[in-house]
């Protein structure tokens, strides 16, 4: 083996190492990197409407976090100072602070304090009206995500079907395609639908933590309430 290696003139041995250590130093060839503002782009005009869903949904989700954090802010001692108040006889200072605490459950307090002297079930049914009004204005604009989860997907697939009868009338028309051809056309007319299903999936989300958050504070209202009727019933006892 040696020998036969001895037997290359040493032009040809040198012009062989030169082209192995070329081919050893070839940088890999990079494979093409996707372009997110060039995909949007590629998914044609109804990416328009996709994107004003996706702009609202963000919009009302923020707008109601921060509707429905403020409204379950409730003060832990507020109860306590209510009771201070009515056991005392001061309902006028109990009435001042459920006027001063802006939060559900201090409105339906103050319904309550309006109502005393009335009976129970009387005092009771006004807190509980009280209760289902601040209730909707927790839940206003919601029902906007709830349309967006609902439609965005929809326009996702309107966007791709009108895509792929663009793509197929244009190779029925020209009689020309190629594989590449068909590949790259369908590749652009997805994004709509993957464009839709997000937005659908984030509004849906969203949707759904908000109203888990309304329930949260919902059952503060409730533990509230069922805590005030027993303050009014306990000096009786």
């Amino acid at each position: 083996m040696n020998w036969f290696f001895l037997q290359i003139p040493t032009s040809q041995g040198s012009s062989l190492a030169d082209s192995l250590r070329q081919t050893m130093n070839a940088a890999p060839a990079q494979a093409p990197t996707m372009n997110l503002m060039d995909m949007l782009v590629n998914g044609g005009p109804i990416m328009i409407p996709l994107g004003l869903l996706f702009v609202v949904s963000v919009f009302f989700f923020f707008e109601r976090l921060i509707a429905i954090r403020k409204a379950s802010n409730i003060d832990p001692n507020f109860m306590n100072i209510i009771r201070d108040n009515i056991f005392t006889g001061n309902i006028s200072a109990a009435r001042s602070l459920a006027k001063n605490t802006p939060n559900p459950v201090a409105k339906m307090i103050d319904k309550g304090l309006q109502r005393i002297g009335k009976p129970i079930e009387s005092i009771e049914k006004s807190m509980e009206n009280v209760g289902k009004l601040e209730v909707y204005k927790m839940e206003r604009n919601l029902s906007i995500l709830s349309l967006i989860y609902g439609i965005a997907p929809m326009f996702g697939f309107l966007g791709t079907i009108i895509g792929m009868l663009q793509l197929f009338y244009n190779i029925n028309s020209s009689g020309e395609f190629t594989p590449a051809q068909i590949a790259g056309g369908i590749y652009t007319k997805m994004i709509t639908s993957a464009s839709g299903l997000i937005i659908g999936l984030l509004a849906y989300v969203g949707h759904n933590f908000l109203t888990a958050q309304i329930d949260k504070t919902v059952n503060k209202m409730e533990a509230s309430s069922a805590e005030f009727l027993d303050i009014l019933q306990e000096p009786t006892r």
